[in-house]
């Protein structure tokens, strides 16, 4: 099974050199693409058929293709790495930054020049300190070897790149209030249109992608779009994907997979399946904001498709299990607290409904809950859905709460009737 974007990353924890990833093949991708024009690039990105890997998989050399190109483009561009990995349950990228940072690095050059950007940034999660140092590291030695900067190693193109620890929250997390953050400003979502890909940072035609997607780029330059196909087992997208586990797993951790990995395979091999005295009851399969699924689903592709046709989202690829002895309510209770926390204000629906849902979940788990409530409930998941609000973060965090509502009902039907949760006492 091949592995590209972890194989290389040591077991020890400590991070790959400019010369150790040079020796396993990096920057040949870059060498490459420099001897192709940025439209052959961006062509063999789609033919790849690499999807968004920061939870919405749209397809990534479509995305690029809706920058403005030509004489008549603006001649500032941007790319920017999202690393602002806030998402609870989520923990994949942080792995790769730490692991392998040039890897990351090249391939923002690459996809740079792909655009015709002469600017990147690499907004990083606050919280993460280390991987904030290895970042400056390797931004030194790709520097010293000519790999960013004026003229990279000896071509036409030109592009720096410059790390932004980001002090800003969840919300970070969706692009356009990440450039708001980059700009300066309070971090909330703007109008869509402009997209960023014509009107993003400063006013700038802008790329923003996740670091799991930019680290796929120097492989399918190097290796081409049919072997990117071919390590997939998913029809809807080449490559593999990072896949998570966390929770009364046995061994819960990160795995490289091929997209399209079944949920089952993933629980039951690489995860070591549940510890003894727990059973598996439900799990989130792509990080906090995702609907939860069963043990029925286990048989289902870990791909956008198939987890879409289950009634979920693949999101970020990493399972947040539930197991027989957590209660559901308490568990979508701590799920709606953060995310009303991390609501930036900017709407009514997320503003208002997401601290009255965090609200009316405690009464029930406090055994204060009424009959009514679960009409309410069911209010805040309508209030809240897409179209609604001014960006996904409340969507988001109504899909546990409206699947919990679906699949474990008799759970907050106890809590009413019973005036106590039955997990706690």
């Amino acid at each position: 099974m091949e592995r590209p974007l972890t194989q290389h990353i040591k077991k020890d924890g400590t991070p790959l050199s400019l010369k150790e990833y040079e020796a396993t093949g990096g920057y040949e991708g870059l060498k490459k693409a420099l001897k192709m024009t940025p439209a052959e690039v961006m062509n063999l990105v789609k033919d790849s058929k690499l999807r968004g890997r920061g939870g919405a998989g749209f397809p990534t050399g479509m995305k690029w293709s809706f920058v403005p190109m030509g004489e008549d483009a603006p001649t500032l561009k941007y790319i920017v790495a999202n690393g602002d990995e806030m998402e609870p349950g989520t923990f994949k990228d942080r792995l790769l930054i730490e692991g392998n940072p040039h890897q990351l690095i090249e391939g923002m050059i690459i996809s740079g020049f792909a655009i015709g950007a002469s600017m990147s940034y690499i907004f990083l999660r606050w919280a993460y300190h280390e991987a904030a140092r290895r970042v400056l590291v390797a931004l030194d030695e790709a520097y010293r070897a000519g790999y960013l900067g004026k003229n990279i190693l000896g071509s036409s193109y030109s592009v720096d790149m410059e790390l932004h620890t980001s002090v800003g929250r969840y919300i970070c997390g969706e692009e356009t209030a990440l450039l708001n953050a980059l700009e300066g400003k309070r971090a909330n979502p703007r109008n869509k249109p402009p997209f960023p890909q014509v009107s993003g940072l400063f006013g700038k035609p802008t790329i923003v992608n996740n670091v799991e997607t930019y680290c796929n780029v120097p492989h399918i330059l190097t290796k081409g779009a049919q072997w990117y196909m071919s390590i997939s087992k998913s029809e809807g997208g080449g490559g593999t994907k990072l896949y998570g586990a966390s929770g009364k797993v046995k061994r819960p951790a990160i795995w490289e997979l091929p997209l399209g990995t079944t949920l089952g395979e993933i629980i039951e091999e690489y995860a070591g399946g549940m510890q003894d005295g727990y059973k598996l009851r439900g799990l989130l399969p792509g990080g906090a904001s995702t609907d939860f699924l069963t043990p029925e689903h286990l048989n289902i592709k870990m791909d956008f498709e198939e987890v879409a046709k289950a009634g979920s989202r693949m999101g970020t690829g990493t399972i947040i299990v539930m197991d027989d002895k957590t209660c559901p309510v308490g568990m979508c209770l701590n799920l709606e607290q953060f995310f009303a926390q991390e609501s930036c204000g900017w709407c009514t629906p997320c503003r208002e409904g997401l601290p009255w849902t965090a609200k009316i979940l405690m009464a029930l788990e406090e055994g204060k809950g009424r009959p009514e409530d679960i009409g309410h409930l069911t209010f805040q998941t309508h209030y809240n859905a897409p179209g609604n609000t001014f960006c996904a973060l409340a969507p988001g965090a109504m899909e546990p709460l409206q699947s919990a509502l679906k699949y474990f009902r008799e759970d907050f039907d106890e809590h009413i009737n019973s005036h106590r949760c039955k997990y706690h006492n």
